[in-house]
């Protein structure tokens, strides 16, 4: 499908995946330290970890000979998906906490701050909201299922 959306799920958008970057980047980057700490079956783990490294996300880092055993590490495409979780993981804090507040909070480690990670526009820099941001075709659009063009809205009826 061309859609970006739909090309990172493909990658990222498995159940276990997020969980798996989130402890890659937190700092467990041994096949046992994840498991054990997810509890997911070895080999559903074996596979995550098999697909983000075909796809140049994570990096199988040799840290013993004898037997050869790796370590997981976030290669800087997978900093970069990363980073696109953290505003995912802004909303949760927000809206699925409840009562007892959010499980983590963010520090910018830059200024020593706790910070609610936002999303940007590169041109300007003011905060993305959903009303103001439209889509249009680029360069590798193509029209097929799941990638059809809306029409243009129609004007607001004043009637």
């Amino acid at each position: 499908m061309a859609c970006s959306l739909a090309r990172t799920l493909d990658i990222a958008g498995e159940w276990w995946t997020p969980l798996v970057l989130r402890d890659i980047w937190r700092g467990r980057t041994r096949f046992d330290e994840i498991q054990d700490n997810l509890g997911v079956s070895r080999k559903l783990l074996a596979d995550r970890l098999e697909t983000l490294v075909r796809e140049g996300v994570v990096e199988r880092v040799p840290y013993q000979e004898r037997p050869t055993r790796y370590e997981y590490v976030l290669s800087p495409k997978g900093k970069q998906l990363w980073e696109a979780f953290m505003p995912l993981i802004a909303w949760g804090s927000r809206w699925t906490s409840g009562e007892a507040g959010p499980p983590a909070l963010a520090r910018h480690e830059l200024c020593g701050e706790l910070m609610i990670p936002r999303v940007t526009c590169s041109h300007c820099g003011e905060r993305l909201r959903a009303d103001d941001v439209r889509q249009e075709p680029g360069p590798g659009a193509r029209i097929g299922r799941g990638t059809r063009p809306l029409p243009r809205p129609r004007a607001a009826s004043t009637a």
